[in-house]
């Protein structure tokens, strides 16, 4: 496969670029970059007793779908793994960076960390390792340190610049976490680089097919839970049905696969039928929210 591009550089939070724009990710370049931080000394901390996230998590835990979703075992199942995952400083600091600049996605990596260790614990085999990966969510969005806040908060369209800006936070991030955790081939550079692919194709940064089921979990999380949360660029969130099927309609067009799709809208549930069981309506009742500016383009940067 013909490695990836840099469009943009990748730097830290504290402004040191470690790639330039115009780098080719080869295996080479990767090797290099992991080697760069080979003698570097963190400290690990649990994500759960950092700073306010427990405070956090906790109250959007009560809040609508996620209060129907999160019942007593989902809640308990999430918060202890999330209890057992420990993170090095430089990656804690950039969860910090978000609460204080960019609450839209601090609140949005803590939730789709949260849904795809539930949903992991339906579709993968139960195993302790397996589920643990699925921590790998909280860090999927990392890469957005490297995109201007002027361009995250944006409120009116953006220019084809500023989605391409947008666009380069998935190479970004794989950039970063494959740094920090010295480890560019670990499950979570790849989840950072591989969330917005998907299975016809169709997503980016490389437009290649979306294979790794676990990758796929948090791709479909992280679709969710965008719906849901409030966004400068629209009035008003999706409510939960329009959300679910907006869900449903990616699976109808084999963006997503049913059996995630399935266990995602089967957590919707009252009764939690078993994800197989789960039977999905073809009738669309919702409507997307008014006045949305998703996906307006505006052709020149001036």
């Amino acid at each position: 496969m013909k490695a990836a591009v840099l469009e943009y550089p990748v730097a830290t939070l504290d402004n040191r670029v470690l790639l330039p724009a115009g780098t080719r990710l080869s295996a080479n370049i990767l090797k290099e970059l992991t080697a760069m931080n080979r003698d570097a000394s963190y400290r690990k901390h649990s994500i759960l007793d950092h700073d306010a996230v427990r405070q956090d998590i906790n109250r959007l835990f009560q809040e609508p779908p996620y209060s129907a979703i999160f019942k007593k075992e989902e809640k308990t199942f999430a918060l202890t793994l999330m209890r057992k995952m420990r993170f090095v400083a430089p990656l804690l600091e950039i969860i910090d960076y978000f609460d204080q600049n960019d609450s839209y996605t601090y609140r949005h990596i803590l939730m789709v960390f949260a849904l795809s260790t539930i949903l992991v614990r339906d579709l993968m085999t139960k195993s302790e390792d397996r589920i643990t990966e699925a921590m790998a969510g909280i860090l999927h969005d990392l890469g957005k340190i490297c995109v201007p806040l002027s361009v995250l908060k944006k409120s009116n369209p953006i220019s084809r610049t500023e989605k391409n800006m947008l666009e380069h936070h998935a190479l970004a991030g794989f950039v970063l976490v494959g740094y920090f955790l010295r480890d560019a081939g670990g499950f979570a550079a790849r989840v950072a680089k591989g969330h917005h692919e998907r299975k016809d194709g169709s997503g980016y940064p490389l437009g290649v097919l979306l294979k790794d089921r676990m990758v796929e979990i948090i791709a479909a999380c992280d679709v969710y839970d965008a719906l849901l949360s409030p966004r400068p660029y629209r009035p008003t969130p999706y409510d939960n049905r329009t959300a679910l099927e907006a869900i449903t309609e990616m699976a109808k067009k084999r963006k997503l696969s049913w059996k995630v799709v399935k266990a995602l809208i089967s957590h919707n549930r009252k009764d939690r039928p078993h994800f197989r069981e789960c039977m999905v309506s073809a009738e669309k009742r919702g409507a997307p929210p008014k006045n949305s500016l998703y996906g307006n383009i505006i052709d020149n940067d001036g």
